[in-house]
């Protein structure tokens, strides 16, 4: 007689350990993977689009002559696989920022679009793919803001620094004590924070001098290898710091930055993109270093801010001053938050979920509070595989935090776009795996898939603006 006709349906409990066998249900009846059938999705996603080509104080004097970032535009259709979807207050604002979006190129104006997310963002994987379909229709160059120390690999762009610049976080990691981060969530220093008292003073301490160096890259898409203005957004710098701009080895700028602690800038403006720039400092104690900013004249920024092991839980840690100054020195008019996938694998009820929606729901608040006008796209998280029995299985509570998170979004006069429902729903990441458009751990996309879920989401968002072109000529 099988051994399972004997054990209990939850096993043996045998001191710490719990002892559980097939079932008599699972013996005679084994699961089976379930893969969502996703072809029809696949096969409508056109990826297709013009990829890369491999290819005294001294002051810079800017060499731009305004016109980099001119549109080359294309068809846009009002129908799409997926839809955004919002309450009246969220097709307000989406509209508003859509006559923003139709005339800053004729206007030679500028807004940017930050895309802040989880691991899925990484690399600028997700990000990359929008900005070049953005910046195509719209116009606009460049990475926009990229980390004053990067992290993650990525082909957008090339980047170096010294051993001594550290990398703080709001979301993992070492922390700011002033927690002034900037946008991007993250600075990077190279001295620690100091507090000058009549202990400390600023005598006591060795100058140091660190650097970052940084330029395109040649495997970017096209648009974003392309930029000729540079902005630093720096801060805390309460003591003589000297920054000296290097290109091709030689020093062709030369600034002491501003002493007031404050949010501020470096701007430096090129005839064409520039080779590799260095960025040196000199100095006792060190100002946070929030991002750099790669940019064209006028159009579109698309920036990839991606925050490893975040739930989106970390706007109200960030000193509110510095968010709201940069998104205004980007004329930031649209953020886009992905993200839920981290919070998903620890749910243990409902009211786990609803709780973690609505803390979500205050993180939209802080963002909306820092740029007023403009407005959030949420994504809800991709389908999560976890093993179970040896089956491949969506995560229990992962639907519900999708409905959740459109909740809270929909209340906020947001718009929300479902990833999950996009990839196909329930048990539809073992069909990506299979593909090759999602890796082994049944949670990250790989490349390919990166490129067709951000088609999904662009066409999603072209045909609520075609839609509403339409309705306006």
């Amino acid at each position: 007689m099988p051994i399972m006709l004997l054990v209990p349906e939850n096993g043996w409990n045998l001191g710490f350990t719990k002892v559980k066998f097939l079932s008599q249900e699972d013996y005679l009846h084994p699961k089976e993977q379930e893969n969502t059938d996703i072809t029809e999705i696949i096969a409508d996603i056109d990826t297709t689009m013009v990829a890369t080509d491999i290819d005294s104080l001294i002051q810079h004097q800017n060499g731009s002559n305004g016109d980099v970032g001119e549109p080359t535009g294309g068809e846009f259709d009002e129908d799409a696989s997926t839809d955004l979807q919002f309450a009246d207050s969220g097709k307000e604002n989406l509209h508003n920022f859509f006559v923003k979006l139709a005339n800053v190129a004729s206007k030679r104006g500028k807004i940017s679009m930050q895309h802040y997310g989880d691991s899925q963002l990484e690399g600028d994987r997700m990000t990359s793919y929008i900005r070049q379909k953005i910046q195509t229709q719209f116009g606009g160059n460049g990475p926009g803001l990229i980390p004053a120390t990067n992290v993650y690999n990525t082909f957008t762009f090339k980047q170096t620094f010294s051993d001594n610049f550290k990398r703080y976080t709001a979301f993992g990691g070492a922390k700011l004590e002033n927690r002034m981060y900037g946008a991007m969530a993250s600075a990077s220093r190279f001295t620690p924070e100091y507090t000058l008292d009549s202990l400390l003073t600023l005598d006591s301490l060795t100058e140091q001098t660190g650097w970052i160096e940084f330029g395109p890259s040649a495997v970017a898409y096209s648009r974003a290898k392309v930029y000729n203005n540079v902005k630093m957004h720096y801060n805390s710098c309460v003591a003589p710091t000297l920054l000296r701009v290097y290109q091709d080895g030689a020093v062709i700028h030369e600034e002491q930055l501003i002493e007031d602690g404050g949010q501020h800038s470096v701007k430096l403006s090129f005839a064409s993109t520039p080779s590799k720039l260095k960025y040196e400092f000199t100095g006792k104690i060190s100002p946070n270093i929030c991002a750099f900013s790669l940019e064209g004249d006028y159009g579109v920024q698309v920036s990839n801010i991606a925050m490893r092991g975040s739930s989106g839980t970390v706007f109200n840690r960030i000193k509110n001053n510095t968010l709201r100054t940069m998104f205004s020195e980007t004329n930031t008019q649209l953020v886009i938050m992905q993200f839920g996938g981290n919070s998903v694998p620890f749910f243990k009820d409902s009211s786990g979920v609803t709780g973690y929606a609505n803390w979500f729901k205050s993180q939209m608040r802080t963002v909306k509070n820092s740029m007023p006008g403009a407005m959030i796209v949420v994504i809800g998280p991709s389908d999560m595989s976890h093993l179970n029995e040896g089956i491949y299985e969506t995560y229990k509570f992962l639907p519900f935090c999708v409905a959740e998170m459109k909740r809270v979004t929909l209340e906020s006069g947001g718009a929300f776009w479902s990833l999950y429902a996009a990839m196909g729903g329930r048990n539809s990441m073992p069909s990506w795996v299979e593909k090759g458009l999602a890796g082994k751990d049944y949670i990250h996309f790989s490349n390919g898939g990166a490129k067709f879920a951000s088609q999904m989401f662009y066409d999603a968002f072209i045909a609520e603006y075609a839609k509403w072109k339409s309705q306006n000529n």
